[in-house]
């Protein structure tokens, strides 16, 4: 079994795995549109974390790690994963292609919060989303943190790759931090 991960799973595995690889998926976008009440929010303050939606074009890439469980471990990585990932998220099946050209594609499966789970906060202006991560925070922590620390690994395990959604939003929570107010941004 292979598992994507395109947010807290690139840096926060807490499972056992066989291998991972950097690569992609096509045909979606990584969007701060999944509320969180359960790790970077509290019930009725989400915080924003990130999720999948389908692009409009086909090319589209998300870079992230597939990891690939041992058959022994399949079952408790599966049970683990379906209670970090339960306010909202749904499993799919994509293609992930390995930035390892020689590597052949792999079926795997991915965590979805799509428009139809009740967390799903949809998009917004980013100033408005950047302030609400800012001001998030639960019991995994800051929700800024989550967000600066996903920035990071991006930067460090595909360097060559600009998230434009990602990067845009790290500067925007930066100013927040530095006291501008939304007017000022």
């Amino acid at each position: 079994m292979w598992i994507f991960g395109y947010g807290s799973l690139m840096w926060k595995t807490n499972f056992p795995l066989e291998e991972k690889l950097i690569g992609f998926i096509k045909g979606y976008n990584r969007r701060f549109w999944q509320g969180s009440e359960d790790h970077r929010g509290v019930p009725g303050a989400p915080g924003r974390v990130v999720t999948l939606v389908s692009s409009s074009n086909a090319e589209d890439r998300v870079y992230g790690v597939a990891y690939k469980i041992a058959e022994e471990n399949v079952s408790e990585v599966t049970r683990y994963l379906d209670f970090r990932e339960k306010d909202g998220y749904q499993q799919r099946e994509v293609t992930f292609y390995p930035c390892k050209e020689y590597l052949k594609p792999i079926e795997l499966t991915i965590y979805i919060g799509d428009i139809s789970n009740p967390f799903y906060l949809g998009p917004a202006p980013l100033d408005i989303i950047a302030k609400q991560i800012y001001e998030s925070e639960g019991p995994s922590g800051r929700n800024d943190d989550y967000l600066f620390q996903l920035a990071e690994t991006i930067r460090t395990l595909i360097p060559n790759i600009y998230d434009e959604h990602l990067f845009e939003l790290e500067k925007l929570v930066k100013k927040f931090k530095n006291g501008k107010t939304i007017s000022e941004l």
